[in-house]
């Protein structure tokens, strides 16, 4: 994870005061699982998730699951929710949003981080210059260029499926939830949103 990443996820926590019970999906066991966050240092309880690994970190236990089916927690059991960098690599993502929102507290928080879409610079006005010189030097290779969005490579690790934009966090991810925020992090563009479950 880049650090700018586990920054923001870091703020975001600190911001929102969490306290309680919290679960990460797609948690690992190195020092880069947002378990280790600053901001949850003083959280009662930490556990992660991972369709791969098990094992205990320094204060928190990584769990073997598979998060399409979180049946082994109750539902609002968690008054945090954190994943990153898991959904692009999740065939049924739908299914890993459905029931992170569903294990997290009414009025707690949510927070999902997974690769999206950037402008390019050249789509903004005063770029236009370079937009029409790489269609001139490349012909329809450069207009397929001046209609491209930045993301993300592909990495299979262990399958790659998805890139997201802002929409799909405000209306797929965080639909009906309250005080949503989405940021962009990074180029290419890493998206982050919270936001707390309101029902």
């Amino acid at each position: 994870m880049h650090p700018n990443v586990f920054e923001e996820f870091n703020a975001i926590c600190r911001s929102h005061e969490v306290k309680g019970d919290v679960l990460e999906v797609g948690a690992t066991l190195d020092d880069m699982t947002l378990l280790n966050l600053p901001a949850l240092r003083s959280v009662r309880r930490k556990i992660g998730i991972n369709k791969q690994i098990t094992g205990r970190g320094p204060d928190f236990e990584v769990l073997l699951g598979d998060a399409n089916a979180l049946d082994r927690f109750c539902e609002g059991e968690f008054d945090a929710v954190l994943c990153n960098a898991v959904l692009e690599h999740d065939p049924f993502f739908w299914k890993t949003v459905a029931e992170m929102r569903r294990v997290t507290r009414i009025g707690g928080l949510l927070v999902i981080g997974a690769p999206g879409f950037c402008v390019l610079p050249f789509e903004k006005r005063p770029a236009r210059v370079l937009r029409n010189l790489c269609r001139l030097a490349l012909g329809a290779g450069g207009d397929a260029i001046a209609h491209s969005t930045l993301t993300l490579r592909v990495h299979n690790y262990p399958d790659d499926y998805y890139r997201f934009s802002p929409s799909a966090f405000r209306d797929v991810f965080f639909e009906g939830m309250a005080d949503v925020c989405i940021k962009t992090v990074l180029t290419p563009p890493r998206l982050i949103g919270c936001g707390l479950r309101a029902k």
